[in-house]
């Protein structure tokens, strides 16, 4: 049997394009154009295709471009658990939006991307806006008012989101983090503020569109992760430790302003669990469910400056750390295992990608994907270093990335990126 495919629906004649399958079953030939596959099947089948390919694809007919506006559409893109990853990338620049465009790191195709929209925060009015956060498929902004922007960055749509209710929150915020809510599809934003010893939480639900009410956050002075003996910058003793050896020197924690509410949040045991790391360099945990918190001993000693950051992969909190020890510098991925009470290398870049880094004073900031084991990381100085990378951590695989698409060397000049699913049917 011979079976030919033509699109655009329709007769098929001569001046029609068609995909031909030939089937050696008999001599009858059948055609099938896709205006006889049903509507539900065909939006099943093209929702598994990579997003930019839907795009590219949308392009073939007018049935076709019309699906992405579709609800029934969108409703079969939600069925596909998981997208790899976009990675958006945010410009040296001190305001990015200022620049006609924005990057983004497709790595389902490993390709660098301009988005074909202007984000809402590129309005004049807004130009002050910095990305903050993301997950799933949105993206999180926050101004210096404290007010916020979520947008999903594939079709456009956003919303704006009032800032915290009192000036003293806004001015003491720690971290911000962004949560999907698996039951309805809807998101928290999760925001910590205060000064030392003194926490408290307060949590916006897309549900509701309001923000929660303000909880304390009571300190854990009974936890299992050792003890400081204060905060004033004396040296402080720990149980936990490198499991290797290396003396950190690295710049220091200056974060960028993209990058200075940087947070991360995992579920353990049916509690929510925020990381991030405070004016020191310590990483404070934060349990949402049971409101408290707590600080893990410094992971080096304290007379040593160097450049970390948290990232979420695959269900846990990891630490990235480029070191520096005897005229060589290197980067590792750890992880805790809190049963030892020490932090275990989980990847390492190789030396001879590394070693560039050496007296660079190299800033380091990364994201990862939620349910994969892929982090993208971004390395930054003053001495005009800009570098990227996708690490693979099953098998330690690092992969250099050059923007080679952007024209303009200033916009190859990245800090730090924010990981996001390209879903279109992500609602803000």
């Amino acid at each position: 049997m011979e079976l030919q495919v033509c699109k655009g629906g329709g007769r098929m004649n001569s001046q029609k394009r068609k995909f031909v399958t030939t089937i050696d079953e008999s001599k009858e030939h059948r055609t099938l154009c896709l205006d006889e596959i049903h509507e539900d099947l065909l939006e099943r089948v093209l929702a598994w295709l990579p997003t930019s390919t839907f795009f590219r694809a949308s392009s073939v007919c007018k049935r076709w471009k019309l699906l992405a506006n579709s609800s029934t559409f969108k409703s079969a893109c939600s069925r596909v658990p998981s997208r790899n990853p976009w990675y958006f990338m945010v410009n040296s620049q001190s305001n990015l939006f200022n620049q006609q465009h924005c990057i983004v790191f497709d790595s389902e195709e490993n390709n660098w991307k301009k988005l074909n929209h202007n984000l809402p925060m590129q309005n004049s009015s807004c130009s002050d806006f910095l990305p903050v956060a993301s997950s799933g498929g949105l993206l999180c902004f926050k101004n210096a008012f404290g007010e916020f922007i979520v947008t999903n960055p594939i079709n456009g749509n956003f919303r704006q989101i009032s800032a915290l209710d009192s000036d003293q929150e806004t001015e003491n915020l720690l971290a911000i983090a962004m949560v999907p809510v698996a039951i309805d599809s809807s998101y928290k934003l999760v925001s910590v503020s205060g000064e030392f010893q003194e926490l408290s939480l307060r949590v916006y639900s897309s549900r509701s569109q309001l923000w929660e009410e303000e909880v304390t956050l009571r300190r854990n002075n009974h936890t299992t992760f050792g003890t400081s003996k204060d905060h004033d910058g004396d040296e402080e003793s720990s149980e936990y430790f490198l499991s290797k050896w290396g003396n950190v020197v690295s710049p220091n924690l200056q974060r960028s302003p993209c990058k200075r509410y940087s947070s991360v949040i995992v579920e353990k045991g049916g509690e929510e669990i925020m990381y991030f790391l405070n004016s020191t360099g310590k990483i404070i945990r934060c349990n949402l469910t049971n409101s408290c918190y707590d600080e893990y001993p410094r992971l080096l000693p304290i007379n040593y400056e160097y450049s970390i950051d948290l990232v979420q992969c695959g269900g846990e909190m990891m630490v990235i750390l480029l070191s520096e020890f005897l005229e060589s510098a290197s980067l590792k991925v750890w992880s805790l295992d809190e049963k030892s009470h020490s932090w275990q290398q989980v990847a390492m870049m190789p030396p001879s990608m590394s070693q560039e880094f050496y007296s660079k004073k190299v800033d380091i900031n990364c994201t990862a994907s939620t349910g994969g084991d892929q982090i993208f990381v971004c390395l930054s100085s003053h001495d005009e270093v800009y570098r990227y990378y996708l690490c693979n951590l099953s098998d330690n695989n690092w992969v250099e990335l050059s923007p080679s698409c952007v024209d303009d060397k200033r916009d190859r000049e990245f800090v730090c990126a924010f990981a996001f699913e390209p879903r279109i049917e992500a609602e803000v």
